[in-house]
């Protein structure tokens, strides 16, 4: 065995990396990624030092964060895609994107910040999206359900914007749902 390879975690070990995450997941997009390291260990119930032996730094910790949010988007939207016509696949992965994308930008400028390149951290992530994406695009486009026209550089740029907007907007659920209704009117075909 190389000395590279990680070892598997243990049980205990591998329960207290994923409540790690899911706490620091809330604690980050809630209260933002100025909190503490010690008070996401407190609320996830360990140590710093579990905390630390996981993710050595605080930048390590968003980093890991952001993966899992991305990872967790490509599964969902394959569901999507594996469950639903194409127009409710497309759509629904649209709003699954941009619900899931809070705070995402506050995560990079953190990470820009200390030195960490979020956007290369992310890519092997990023990528798979983006695949995931464009082959969404093509089957609604296919049943007609989207704009010809739309390239998949213009789709990333909406879900960017829109992103933004829903994050100016704040917690407004009647804005936020009048927001997807403008955007997903001009996604249709007129």
């Amino acid at each position: 065995m190389s000395g590279t390879q990680e070892r598997p975690l243990r049980a205990d070990a591998a329960r207290n990396r994923a409540r790690l995450l899911d706490v620091a997941t809330e604690v980050f997009t809630t209260r933002g990624v100025g909190v503490p390291t010690e008070e996401i260990a407190r609320a996830a119930g360990v140590g710093v030092g579990t905390l630390f032996r996981h993710f050595p730094t605080k930048e390590a910790l968003l980093e890991a964060v952001m993966v899992r949010r991305l990872e967790a988007i490509a599964a969902r939207t394959a569901d999507l895609a594996a469950a639903s016509e194409p127009a409710e696949a497309f759509f629904g992965c649209f709003r699954l994107v941009i619900e899931q994308s809070a705070g995402k930008n506050e995560f990079t400028q953190a990470l820009a910040a200390a030195g960490v390149d979020a956007h290369a951290a992310l890519q092997e992530s990023s990528q798979a999206i983006r695949a995931q994406l464009a082959d969404l695009l093509a089957r609604a486009q296919q049943v007609g359900a989207v704009r010809a026209e739309l390239g998949l550089p213009e789709l990333v740029a909406l879900l960017v914007g829109t992103g933004a907007m829903m994050e100016l907007l704040g917690a407004d659920p009647a804005a936020r749902e009048r927001i997807f209704e403008v955007v997903f009117d001009g996604l249709r075909p007129h």
